[in-house]
């Protein structure tokens, strides 16, 4: 009797490490699950750094998943808003689910809230070429934008305050060239075009990026996803969608809202940031801490910096010019969250009074026109030693 109670306290206490060791494994496994990716992009000026896409589909429309995905998806990888934007005239799946244009924003409403995302009550007015596509943020309704006349649809979401873009240009013209259609001059004449997609996708449009900075309209880059956002892109890999970078005063709507009519936007695209140069060089400033705080130098000599970046991008620099009294390497890369040694050289006949340097780079991957790096000064504090 005895060996059979220990045999049967021996089975219960392996049975319970089991169970425990199960339930270990699947709580780690689900806490797995909901971990948030945070990006580092700076805050400058008083203003909020917020990750957003704006284009997004479900099965509402002609997308593959459930409206609450999207909002799990944008979460964990550290966006802040996000726009369930369904095709209002194409539903695809009208035979299986609701064609009530409110209800996915209605399905994730609670969970977004649950996330502490910011979702943005949107649709696209899927129209031909010309006019193509357009997305429509922050409506009260949704139904009324249903017009066969593209102008009556914008006129529409225009009369609810709503924030106007143009989707994708130039997605169904060969090697993706956009064209300004007359279409498009109409409704930009009559102020009912508040920004453009530089960037859908895996694909910038130059000319997009032109036209924003000739036209004063909101640079925009949106993922346009259907499918479920990992099968697009490979996040082992280091590859991301694409999102706007709003400046917003907090990640309230309205405050989302104001900085869109603002034009306070940039795109964060691949290894890329494309925008306005008065967003970029603070957020470069921002994003970079150079050590020692006073270099000494010795003139005819050499010595080293620091340079830190804490941006979620790598930064790619070119020299800007020639060397003055005081010099870096022609070429510098500063990896995201990394520390790079650079060696500074210092001319023998330098000014022995100077306390300042500033020398001058172009960040190749901070575009603020096509083809253009933004240009920048690395700032040194020296002290001249004889």
């Amino acid at each position: 009797m005895k060996n059979t109670y220990t045999n049967k306290t021996s089975i219960c206490i392996r049975t319970g490490l089991a169970v425990a060791l199960i339930m270990a494994f699947t709580f780690c496994a689900n806490a797995q699950k909901h971990v948030r990716k945070e990006l580092q992009f700076p805050d400058f000026d008083n203003y909020k750094t917020l990750k957003c896409d704006f284009h997004t589909h479900t099965v509402f429309s002609d997308g593959r998943v459930w409206p609450t995905i999207r909002i799990i998806e944008a979460w964990k990888e550290g966006l802040d808003a996000i726009a369930i934007s369904d095709h209002i005239e194409y539903q695809p799946h009208k035979d299986d689910v609701s064609t009530d244009y409110s209800r996915p924003y209605e399905i994730a409403r609670s969970t977004a809230h649950t996330y502490g995302i910011t979702l943005i009550k949107s649709a696209e007015l899927t129209h031909g070429e010309p006019p193509g596509h357009f997305n429509a943020l922050f409506l009260k309704e949704i139904a009324p934008l249903k017009k066969s006349d593209y102008k009556e649809a914008v006129k529409a979401a225009i009369d609810q305050g709503a924030f106007v873009f143009w989707n994708h240009p130039g997605w169904k013209q060969p090697g993706h060239k956009s064209v300004w259609y007359d279409e498009q001059e109409i409704l930009f004449t009559n102020g009912w075009t508040h920004g453009i997609e530089t960037v859908n996708g895996y694909t910038y449009y130059p000319k997009a990026h032109k036209w924003c900075m000739e036209k004063n309209l909101a640079i925009i880059g949106n993922s346009d996803v259907h499918l479920p956002i990992s099968m697009d892109y490979d996040f082992a890999k280091g590859e991301h969608r694409p999102m706007t970078l709003v400046f917003a005063k907090d990640q309230s709507q309205n405050s989302i809202k104001e900085a869109l009519f603002a034009r306070r936007t940039a795109v964060y695209w691949e290894n890329k940031l494309i925008g306005n140069k008065k967003f970029l060089k603070p957020i470069f400033k921002k994003s970079i801490e150079i050590t020692p705080e006073i270099i000494s130098l010795r003139p005819g000599n050499d010595t080293y910096i620091r340079i830190h970046n804490r941006c979620e991008l790598d930064f790619i620099l070119t020299a800007n010019g020639n060397a003055g009294e005081v010099s870096g390497p022609g070429h510098i890369t500063l990896p995201a969250g990394k520390t790079v040694l650079a060696r500074i050289k210092c001319n023998k006949d330098i000014d022995k009074e100077r306390e300042k340097a500033a020398l001058p780079y172009r960040v190749e991957n901070l575009l603020v026109a096509p083809d253009t790096g933004l240009e920048v000064n690395l700032e040194l504090n020296v002290k001249i030693n004889p």
